[in-house]
């Protein structure tokens, strides 16, 4: 396996897990909501993958309506993995940042603006200099509203791709999420505990 590239490996390889979680998870950093269920009456998740989890966590604090954002794995076969599982990509899991928000006070597409506007959605499983199927772009939905309107969302943003000349197909999976895990500790709002920490987020390419 060691000659073998990340792209290539598959659920044979992935590692078996645990049955516990990992870790306690603790308040949020930066406003002391709990990152864990039960939510507050009426507000919805929303997942998603756009790369290192540090910096996409981080935008999503920042929206009106967002009770809280927290960073885990998703969209693989290994139960509660490890960081360094994920890291080798033989988990199957993507690095995610889940989104509990109040929809009486946002709408889905400030949400998803912000998604698509902060990373680049064409490039597969890979985020910039990050390479690996953890690093995919990916949309994982809890309703039938965000299942739709995700994919209209994705169509939108590839046409507007395509006003300014940019003609790479966008790979971004929306799929129902499935099992969903909390990183470490750690991990959790890393940007806010190490303010000048690794982040390749930002304004990408055209607006939504």
């Amino acid at each position: 396996m060691f000659g073998r590239s990340k792209l290539e490996l598959g659920p044979q390889d992935a590692p078996p897990g645990r049955a516990e979680a990992i870790a306690v998870q603790q308040p949020h950093h930066v406003h002391g909501r709990a990152i864990t269920p039960p939510w507050p009456e009426g507000h919805e998740l929303l997942v998603v993958g756009m790369g290192c989890f540090w910096g996409a966590e981080r935008i999503f604090w920042q929206l009106e309506g967002v009770w809280t954002p927290f960073v885990g794995y998703a969209g693989g076969v290994t139960p509660n993995p490890t960081y360094r599982e994920v890291c080798t990509a033989r988990t199957g899991h993507a690095e995610i940042a889940g989104v509990v928000y109040d929809p009486t006070v946002t709408g889905l597409e400030p949400l998803l603006a912000a998604f698509w506007e902060n990373h680049d959605p064409t490039q597969g499983d890979r985020q910039g200099n990050d390479i690996g199927p953890q690093y995919r772009s990916t949309l994982l939905t809890t309703t039938e509203e965000q299942a739709s309107a995700a994919v209209r969302s994705r169509d939108h943003y590839q046409a507007r791709l395509a006003e300014t000349g940019i003609t790479a197909p966008i790979t971004t999976t929306v799929e129902p999420l499935e099992a969903l895990y909390w990183a470490e500790p750690e991990h959790q709002q890393y940007l806010s505990k190490h303010p000048y920490g690794y982040c390749n987020h930002g304004f990408c390419q055209v607006t939504y």
